[in-house]
């Protein structure tokens, strides 16, 4: 992989990169049940939490469909979270008001929050740009919208983008409009686009071969429940994760079943870091911390009072702890051998011993 894969990108105040933490964003979608106050009391949550961003949706139900109530426009799939109601019905119900999305964006930045949004269409895009936002984040069912990749990529600023569903042409596809369009820094998560996705279905070895094949920083946007496939991607190189957050899962909202909890977040926060820097480098031998350790090795001591003339057996002469004689190896070269004076036992063995 090229350096340049592992440069640091400037996402507003944070540096996302292999030698940083994970920038960890909380999604808002629409659990924010069309409540400003309760989007606002999110993203106060997600900063005690210790998420770095938060991230709007933008769009409308007209942009993102038809109204429509019949055939492939109503959700029969009776395993689907939404099953029962229209397409239209369930953006109705899951969008942000663009109105709200200034005082969500100021109240994130009163936290020292990146605050950005995913645009669904050009409108989007334009209403984005008036905001100016620090950078935009592509959905795993637009990333094959080459026009709107194109629009997202000529504004100059940094693309987060999920890979759900898009097969290797397809992604090569779009990353080519996006570079072709101006976007320099890229962001490519992996993402499983079902709703909640089984960890059998993360394939998180995606992540390194992502980054390698589009030489770029990768990441997981993860709609699994809990925060295990999170913890495991940043063990694979990971420099962003997403996760959807709620308030409170009992009092529902449209994604609740797989988000986050402020507890949660928390959690998925500070085990990502620790996943981060448990990295490390390859290193064999003690490291600083396992120096003192080292005296609590096994070693061989003397297990019996001898006095001078005495031959070492396998019971007078035995690997124990402490660490203070000699290395347990010579334990056969010693068997047999005279001790030269009187020893106590309790005496750590040496050469000087035999």
């Amino acid at each position: 992989m090229s350096n340049a894969a592992f440069q640091d990108i400037q996402l507003g105040q944070y540096k996302v990169g292999p030698s940083h933490p994970p920038l960890i964003i909380a999604e808002l979608s629409g659990n924010h049940d069309q409540s400003l106050d309760k989007a606002l009391a999110m993203i106060d949550a997600a900063a005690a939490a210790g998420a770095q961003a938060i991230k709007l949706q933008t769009y409308t139900a007209d942009t993102m469909t038809l109204d429509i109530d019949t055939g492939e426009f109503y959700i029969e799939d009776k395993n689907s979270l939404w099953h029962g109601t229209t397409l239209y019905k369930l953006y109705q119900i899951a969008y942000t008001p663009w109105d709200w999305h200034k005082a969500i964006f100021e109240r994130a930045k009163s936290h020292g929050m990146l605050a950005f949004s995913t645009p669904f269409d050009l409108t989007a895009v334009k209403f984005l740009e008036s905001l100016d936002v620090p950078c935009y984040k592509i959905a795993s069912f637009e990333n094959i919208d080459h026009p709107l990749l194109a629009a997202v990529a000529k504004t100059g600023k940094p693309v987060i983008m999920s890979t759900g569903m898009a097969s290797q042409s397809e992604l090569a596809e779009s990353v080519e409009v996006l570079r072709a369009n101006g976007c320099k820094d890229l962001i490519l998560l992996k993402c499983t686009s079902n709703y909640p996705a089984r960890p059998v279905d993360a394939n998180l070895l995606t992540i390194p071969h992502l980054a390698q094949l589009f030489q770029c920083q990768a990441g997981l946007s993860d709609h699994t429940t809990g925060i295990g496939v999170s913890v495991a991607a940043v063990a694979l190189g990971a420099t962003v994760i997403e996760k959807h957050f709620v308030l409170d899962r009992s009092e529902g909202g449209v994604d609740a079943e797989f988000s986050l909890e402020p507890n949660e977040l928390k959690q998925l926060v500070e085990e990502t870091a620790k996943a981060k820097v448990a990295l490390g480098q390859v290193n064999y031998g003690c490291t600083e911390k396992e120096i003192a350790s080292r005296k609590h090795r096994r070693s061989l001591y003397i297990a019996a009072d001898l006095k001078a003339g005495d031959v070492l057996t396998a019971e007078n002469l035995r690997a124990i702890r402490p660490g203070l004689g000699l290395p347990p190896k010579y334990l056969s070269m010693l068997l047999g051998k005279t001790v030269t004076k009187d020893v106590a036992r309790g005496t750590a063995m040496s050469w000087d011993l035999v």
